[in-house]
């Protein structure tokens, strides 16, 4: 049975921005982060909907892809802060709020993964996909025996 029926979640906005802190952590570091960052997306923007979360400004990115300069919208989930890419909504209303501040820090949270991602699934509706439950990049390749051919054969 699927536990994520089961189970009675809490979903308070410190609850969901803790889960949301873990999962996108893990992304960072994850063989095959889109599960994860499409799950924190979809959690974000269903938080914004209802008002558990708000949209702060916009950030120049750390990272910014093809050696451009690139926005992002800094969110604020409680306690925690994230970032998002910008519409182009954002773009016109938000606040440019420049390089990022290493001062403020998200608080240190213990959750496990699984948790984590068990709750923002309830949350959202958002299960993942079939093909990549299996874990197939951690699989070994089959031993295939060589084949030796005599000097000379093709």
């Amino acid at each position: 049975m699927d536990s994520t029926k089961q189970q009675n979640w809490d979903f308070s906005t410190d609850q969901l921005a803790r889960a949301l802190f873990i999962v996108n952590r893990h992304a960072k570091t994850a063989p095959d982060p889109k599960y994860l960052y499409r799950l924190k997306h979809a959690t974000i923007q269903k938080m914004l909907k209802e008002g558990k979360a708000k949209k702060i400004g916009l950030h120049y990115s750390r990272n910014p892809r093809f050696s451009q300069q690139q926005l992002d919208v800094l969110i604020s989930c409680g306690n925690y802060y994230f970032h998002i890419p910008p519409t182009k909504e954002d773009l016109k209303t938000l606040k440019n709020l420049g390089s990022l501040d290493d001062s403020i820090r998200n608080p240190k949270t213990v959750l496990s993964l699984g948790k984590a991602k068990r709750l923002l699934q309830a949350y959202t509706g958002i299960q993942p996909d079939e093909k990549l439950r299996r874990y197939p990049y951690y699989k070994k390749p089959r031993y295939v025996k060589p084949v030796f051919k005599r000097l000379g054969e093709y």
